[in-house]
């Protein structure tokens, strides 16, 4: 468990962020992660470039995963040794837990990397941040950000992340997530971020009623991907507090959803101001990021919101708009409600955010969107 006496002694009182204050319902929340567009603008701690040394090092490590004939799934820190690059990640990871709640690396080199190989060094990276988990019911543990079916999202069973669509303000069901570009869209497909830390202080000093009803349990859908004894839907406050820390799990889309289910509540219009809120002080504070190939952003899903923009793509298959996707657990994270076990199958208290598992769920790494 984190020590908060630490956590507020730490760096963060070298920096312009705010050492972070035990949390309370109903009060505003002093944390490392509450900035604003501006504040990320200004300062770009948060921004971190490869050298060529420390590609090097990438590169070695790739080659020899690739020679030794690894599936990507079974890489381990001890297969990847990044011993020069190791301190940036460490940095990465505290800022990602502990600092913003965002951070970007920049320089993979993609361009001359295949799938396995980009998905290796991707991968390397990623274990340095936490463990992947399974990020839908068909076991991925890397993900494909990829157009598959276009601009609707309407089909229960379409994840959003295979379409083209703009995509609301979310959190996604893991601790972290990281997107590598492979390569961006024609136009759009812009990344947005914002910190519902900085979203739940702005509602507080504006709106604290609906405060109230955000720290309200919520019911969500689960989109057709249902564990074994589960109900197609879950419930879980949207603005959560445990052991004095205070986290989000927004999932704008995935709430709203519940609407198709007769046997659920109708929405009141408290809870529909609450909603809309929600999206307008996020695009109020989001910054946005144009991401480049070789670009890897780590969001912390427990103090960040991200959306994208709806894009366009190339027509020719080998320029269309490609991302992939980990979603990470990190042990001996922020303490969460006890709550979220409904979300997860078999998840005990204190464990981490385990994905998304049904019956019958294999954990594979694929090469190709699927």
């Amino acid at each position: 468990m984190r020590n908060q006496t630490s956590d507020a002694i730490t760096a963060e009182a070298a920096s312009d962020r705010p050492a972070r204050l035990p949390a309370e319902p109903m009060q505003p929340v002093t944390d490392p992660a509450d900035w604003t567009g501006a504040d990320l603008d200004r300062n770009k701690d948060w921004q971190f470039t490869l050298t060529g040394a420390e590609i090097a090092e990438i590169d070695a490590a790739v080659a020899d995963v690739r020679a030794r004939g690894l599936d990507i799934k079974d890489i381990t820190l001890e297969d990847f040794p990044l011993p020069t690059l190791d301190a940036k990640l460490a940095e990465i990871q505290r800022q990602v837990l502990d600092g913003r709640g965002v951070s970007l690396l920049r320089g993979i080199p993609v361009d001359r990397y295949d799938m396995a190989e980009a998905a290796a060094a991707y991968w390397g990276i990623g274990l340095r941040v936490g463990l992947p988990v399974s990020q839908n019911h068909n076991g991925h543990l890397l993900g494909h950000v990829y157009d598959l079916v276009g601009p609707s999202r309407d089909a229960p069973s379409t994840r959003a992340y295979h379409t083209s669509a703009y995509l609301n303000y979310h959190s996604d069901s893991c601790d972290v997530v990281g997107l590598l570009c492979l390569r961006p869209a024609k136009t759009g497909g812009l990344s947005s971020v914002a910190s519902s830390v900085a979203i739940h202080n702005e509602m507080l000093r504006r709106r604290p009623d609906l405060v109230a009803e955000l720290i309200r349990p919520w019911y969500r859908d689960r989109r057709n991907e249902i564990p074994p004894g589960k109900d197609p839907w879950f419930e879980l406050p949207v603005f959560c507090f445990a052991e004095g820390y205070f986290s989000c799990s927004w999932h704008n889309f995935y709430i709203r959803a519940t609407q198709r289910f007769d046997a659920l509540p109708r929405f009141t219009p408290a809870q529909i101001e609450a909603l809309d809120m929600m999206d307008i002080l996020a695009d109020e504070l989001k910054h946005e990021t144009d991401f480049r190939p070789g670009d890897i952003q780590f969001l912390h899903n427990h103090v960040i919101v991200h959306g994208r923009t709806r894009y366009e793509d190339w027509p020719e298959d080998n320029r269309k708009r490609h991302l992939l996707r980990l979603w990470l657990a990190t042990p001996g994270g922020r303490p969460l409600p006890e709550a979220v076990l409904e979300r997860y199958v078999g998840l005990k208290p204190g464990q981490r955010p385990a994905g998304i598992l049904v019956e019958g769920t294999e954990l594979k790494t694929p090469l190709t969107p699927e």
